[in-house]
């Protein structure tokens, strides 16, 4: 590996942690200027693994540092945890870890604190027991903001712990097969036949795939004839509930990157779809989605929760509302989401899925379904969200979910890793019809 990843490794973390920006900005960025394949996926191996073990890093190093590196260099601190990482969790040889992570800080402009950088990172290699975090606090034990790990005790008082480690895990590659190009047996078929290794796990959805492998999607067979999808098989649920039929006129309110609208339209070609998302920027996705995938819908740029502005009069059948939430149940996926979100972000986010859902839900025809989903875990932005609506609206009915093992909850809770899916909540609700 060349010096230069982990030089992008530590200022893509910097650019995460001390700036804010999230990975899904810095990575690509970054890997914009390898051009070997093999250094862009170790790029955002090291990345997404500092982020998944970054309180420990910093405990490892202050336990070996008077005092961490501060204001312009604060880029050779995460440089620090990019060489620790490497040391602890990969199979680069230690050697090569030191000595190409000291070489990195001379592009970092810190050719004063070599010494310093290999010093600490050949302690770490002596002292393996700096890594003994059994009776640490809570946040570096588990790797997590002490709020989050707060709201998760209240919340799963008997799970807790397992929500933790499950988002410590790399999470799968989960593939959706596009039936009307290709039938699922034949897609497997042809994955067998280049000698890629998969499940289809889930019974009740054939047309889910799991890869045993990450890899680049694009040299899958058949990636441009349009015979499958990256989505998380959690998020394959939301078209399969909503119950889409072609002669319906269905709305997805928050649409982009466009997995679930292209599902939508997979299963009910015939329908009318609006998808709708507030970003113009992230519609382009969308458009390329729909696009390779064979599929139309009309694509708007506008807000749901101000029907106002776009809605044209007519009632939808259906509603899909995949929420902007905390993005809690992706962890695993995203491991810097830990460090973006704030507890204060958490009620701003809950009265904005008030405000879209209770906007939308005047956009439901009588006998129409909407079906709530986010990626989160947290019951501010589920469970407690659903019983509040429905306490204010008499025409609204919750709708049993076949697949929640227990019928009298409020809606489906997925927790990450059930059935190695991202953790994600559904709610059915029907608008009763007028007598």
């Amino acid at each position: 590996m060349s010096q230069n990843v982990r030089v992008l490794a530590a200022q893509c973390c910097y650019d995460v942690v001390d700036s804010g920006q999230s990975m899904a900005e810095a990575l690509p960025r970054a890997q914009a200027k390898l051009t070997n394949d093999l250094d862009k996926a170790l790029l955002q191996e090291i990345c997404f693994g500092v982020m998944r073990y970054l309180p420990q890093l910093e405990s490892a190093t202050s336990q070996l540092m008077a005092k961490p590196l501060v204001k312009q260099l604060r880029p050779l601190q995460f440089l620090l945890y990019v060489g620790i990482y490497q040391l602890k969790f990969m199979r680069i040889p230690d050697h090569a870890a030191i000595s190409e992570t000291v070489e990195a800080a001379r592009s970092l402009k810190g050719q004063s604190l070599t010494k310093l950088i290999n010093a600490v990172l050949r302690n770490v290699q002596r002292h393996p027991n700096i890594f003994d975090f059994e009776d640490a606090p809570e946040a570096v034990k588990f790797n997590h903001p002490g709020w989050i790990i707060s709201l998760l005790q209240q919340a799963y008082p008997e799970q807790w712990q397992d929500i933790l480690l499950a988002n410590q895990q790399k999470a799968p590659l989960w593939l959706r097969v596009n039936r009307n190009n290709i039938s699922a047996t034949d897609f497997s078929a042809a994955l067998t036949a280049e000698n890629i290794e998969h499940q289809q796990p889930i019974t009740a959805m054939p047309t889910a795939i799991m890869l045993k492998q990450a890899q680049d999607v694009t040299q899958l067979p058949g990636y441009d004839l349009g015979w499958f999808s990256v989505q998380d098989a959690a998020a394959q649920y939301a078209a399969i509930l909503l119950d889409v039929k072609n002669d319906q006129h269905i709305l997805d309110a928050c649409c982009a990157p466009g997995g679930k609208t292209s599902h939508i339209l997979e299963l009910a070609p015939q329908a009318q779809v609006t998808a709708l998302d507030k970003e113009p920027k992230r519609l382009a996705r969308v458009h390329e989605n729909l696009a390779r995938l064979g599929l139309t819908a009309k694509v708007i740029a506008a807000d749901a929760a101000e029907p106002s502005t776009w809605w044209q009069g007519q009632l939808f059948d259906r509603i899909l509302l995949d929420v902007p939430c905390s993005a809690t149940g992706v962890i695993r996926r995203h491991p810097d989401i830990r460090w973006l979100r704030k507890k204060a972000d958490i009620p701003v986010l809950a009265a904005i899925q008030q405000q879209i859902l209770q906007q939308c839900w005047s956009l439901l025809a009588p006998g129409g379904t909407l079906l709530y989903a986010t990626c989160s875990v947290l019951p501010a932005e589920n469970q407690q969200q659903i019983v509040a609506f429905l306490e204010q609206h008499t025409d609204a009915s919750l709708k049993t979910i076949p697949y929640q093992p227990d019928p009298s909850t409020v809606g489906w809770q997925i927790l990450p890793n059930e059935q190695q899916l991202d953790g994600f909540y559904y709610a059915l609700l029907v608008k009763n019809s007028k007598e």
